[in-house]
């Protein structure tokens, strides 16, 4: 019963977008109410959860989506976005850019949070974009595949870090088999997929367009690349300083502060501030004007993230994804797909990967140490099945809608069947690895 509530819900939120053209925020806090009530919370219960589920949402987002878009707005406005372009094609050519942008992105995502990695190359992917005339979901679809297979296959993102520690497994190992799955699984899920996307193309975004006429000076490609990665330097430094030197008490602390992703967009932010601004002769009004305008273009995209935040959080405290991952539990299957499976269908009904990661491996643990099956391997099995069919009611989707200035039909079509071929391809490269074990 619960499972028929939620695809009902699930269904009548996209006739609310689509079909009724009722603003996505709204429809998304009509069914959070309508979804909690259905599946037996209290009333109170219910506000009270999707209040919570947008605090969560944007309490986690807000700092670095805005400054992302701070960010972007002015690397695309200075000029650097198109330093960087220009480079990128110099060393791998018009025809191979897919690749170069899907390596980045592969680069960036092992140590960068989705999210976080998400709203830095965007700016690159626009850039190349607007400068080359192409298509830009067939262009920047790879490089958004890279990210999302980071963070659902490698540590130290949260869910696969938290999953080695439950399983007991070893977290060197762990990245070596996730590397060797995730490369074909990228492949696979951007260059090869999008092929087939070559016609899906929309107008864009103005937001990271390059402003034709400026009076300031052009940023050199050394400087255009320091401020535009300086957030995956900042976290790739202070996570190889945790590592390598291991600090206790007040060092570790600073440490942890500085590799805070907020803090590390806000350095980022007034670093840029500095080198694509004021450094170019930009006055300070100037480069906050660039900002504000950035704030502007992503408020409802944020409204949207704090939506979906919402509706999760009420599958959540229903208990509906406990419900039904003990169901699954049951099925006479290898624990390997047994655990991507449960993983898939918690994905699809609450949105969350890191939830539906977490949950499914609650589930697993008992049956993991009964079968023998390798711990390594468990890991990364949920994590591909944690990416399954992202759709309505997972933030991500409507980031790349918005974005990209897709249709929810056109977003399904390219976003959802992407993290699908992720999800499958990866439950195969486990299985793989696991005869050849």
């Amino acid at each position: 019963m619960e499972v028929l509530i939620v695809l009902s819900c699930i269904t009548f939120l996209i006739l609310l977008i689509s079909l009724w053209k009722i603003n996505a925020f709204l429809a998304f806090l009509i069914i959070s109410l309508l979804g909690g009530l259905l599946l037996g919370m209290p009333a109170a219960s219910v506000s009270a959860s999707v209040q919570k589920g947008i605090g969560d949402m944007l309490g986690s987002l807000v700092i670095i989506v805005v400054g992302g878009a701070m960010l972007g707005k002015l690397v695309a406005d200075s000029g650097a976005a198109l330093r960087i372009t220009d480079a990128m094609m110099g060393l791998f050519g018009l025809k191979r850019i897919q690749w170069g942008l899907m390596a980045t992105g592969f680069v960036i995502g092992i140590t960068m949070f989705y999210t976080v990695g998400f709203v830095l190359v965007i700016p690159l992917i626009f850039s190349v974009v607007y400068r080359y005339k192409l298509p830009a979901v067939y262009t920047g679809l790879p490089m958004i595949a890279a990210l999302s297979v980071t963070h659902g296959f490698l540590p130290p993102h949260p869910s696969p870090t938290a999953l080695v520690a439950q399983f007991h497994a070893d977290m060197g190992t762990t990245l070596w088999y996730g590397v060797l799955i995730g490369i074909p699984t990228v492949i696979l899920a951007g260059p090869v997929f999008t092929q087939s996307l070559k016609g899906l193309q929309k107008p864009m975004l103005k937001t990271f367009a390059k402003t034709e006429e400026s009076n300031y000076q052009t940023p050199t490609v050394a400087q255009s690349a320091l401020s535009s990665l300086l957030p995956v330097l900042l976290l790739s430094a202070s996570s190889l300083l945790l590592l390598v030197t291991q600090p206790t008490g007040m060092t570790r602390s600073l440490i942890s502060f500085f590799a805070d992703p907020a803090v590390v967009m806000l350095l980022a932010v007034l670093y840029a501030t500095w080198s694509l601004g004021v450094r170019l002769g930009r006055s300070i009004a100037d480069v906050m004007s660039v900002y504000v305008d950035a704030v502007k273009d992503i408020g409802m995209i944020l409204l949207i993230m704090g939506g979906a935040g919402a509706l999760k959080q009420v599958l959540i405290d229903s208990g509906v994804s406990v419900t039904i991952a003990e169901g699954l539990a049951r099925l006479p299957v290898h624990p390997l797909v047994l655990g991507w499976l449960i993983a898939a269908i918690i994905r699809v009904c609450v949105g969350s990967a890191t939830v539906a990661g977490l949950t499914a491996a609650g589930i697993v643990l008992p049956l993991l140490e009964q079968s023998g099956a390798d711990p390594n391997l468990m890991v990364l099995a949920i994590g591909a099945g944690s990416l399954m069919f992202s759709h309505v009611n997972d933030s991500g989707f409507w980031l790349f809608k918005e974005y990209f200035n897709l249709s929810i039909r056109e977003t399904i079509r390219s976003w959802s069947l992407m993290e699908t071929i992720v999800a499958f391809s990866g439950l195969a490269g486990v299985l793989l690895i696991n005869a050849l074990h």
